[in-house]
């Protein structure tokens, strides 16, 4: 799922293109809002709050986007051919002005709702970790308030702190050795590891990969996220993956069992092949990707 630093990015892009223009095509191909029509609106801003995405229009309209797993926004000029084609069944809103057209593609969720009735759809969330005023203390007291929740779930837990996802509570916790499943309670040097989530996702918004290591070439990005069944970068011991969380909303989770100590209830402990091996079943079969949790 695109994080808060992908999010903040995607707004930026439809902001320069959308903001302070009128729209001459808004096609909204979405269920509840098919007959609404937004054509010759103004947009105003394009914001983001967490994995939230606000296009807020004149005459007290926002059109709110959810990008989820796989949904996405692309920008071309108006009139020219998209660089890479789209299935059409797949495209959720075309907005267009003069200059520049605006798909959603994919997307997860749209809804159409006044703008002072956003806080219907937003309020719940906790601070933005990628918003102006990030307050640390404050963010890290609301991480601490969690008490005996696993540290992991209370970092993904967007009513507690908006934007992070499982990469980069992954790599924070793993930078900090964190077990994900350790109790918040017990979790020591709290604000380092909130800390250290937020400088990882500044630090990447103006990115086009998200990189952890320092290193952006394919497959050395990150320290554990996506990396089970391979050597750890530090120790060598094989990272390993495990739900976090209750079904059917867990989330697979990576880490160190040496660097990052401690008991995971969720984990068999059986040996795993390394996360995309190719396998196959015979010779006829066609390759195909694991599972996270294949063995």
């Amino acid at each position: 799922m695109p994080e808060g630093d992908v999010v903040l990015r995607t707004a930026r892009r439809l902001d320069a293109a959308l903001a302070g223009r009128r729209l001459i095509k808004a096609d909204l191909r979405w269920p509840s809002l098919a007959g609404e029509n937004l054509k010759g609106l103004e947009v105003l801003e394009v914001v983001a709050i967490g994995k939230h995405l606000l296009m807020r229009m004149e005459q007290n309209a926002t059109l709110h986007s959810h990008l989820r797993m796989e949904g996405s926004w692309h920008v071309h000029r108006t009139g020219e051919p998209w660089r890479r084609p789209r299935a059409e069944h797949e495209i959720r809103a075309v907005l267009a002005n003069q200059e520049w057209t605006a798909i959603g593609h994919h997307l997860g969720m749209m809804d159409l709702i006044a703008t002072d009735r956003e806080d219907t759809l937003v309020g719940h969330l906790g601070p933005d970790i990628l918003a102006p005023g990030w307050d640390l203390k404050q963010a890290t007291q609301r991480v601490r308030d969690q008490g005996e929740r696993e540290i992991g779930l209370v970092l993904l837990d967007q009513r507690v702190i908006a934007g992070i996802g499982t990469f980069f509570m992954s790599e924070a916790a793993f930078l900090r050795g964190v077990n994900p499943w350790t109790p918040t309670s017990e979790v020591a040097k709290l604000e380092e590891l909130v800390r250290l989530a937020h400088r990882l996702m500044v630090v990447n918004v103006n990115r086009a990969v998200q990189v952890t290591t320092g290193n952006a070439r394919k497959g050395q990005e990150s320290y554990v996220h996506a990396r089970s069944g391979r050597p750890c970068r530090r120790c060598g011991s094989t990272i390993r993956v495990a739900p976090l969380g209750e079904p059917p909303n867990e989330r697979p989770v990576f880490w160190c069992p040496h660097c990052q100590p401690g008991v995971v209830p969720t984990d068999d402990g059986r040996p795993r092949r390394p996360l995309g091996a190719i396998q196959r079943t015979s010779p006829r079969t066609p390759p195909r990707q694991r599972s996270p949790y294949r063995r």
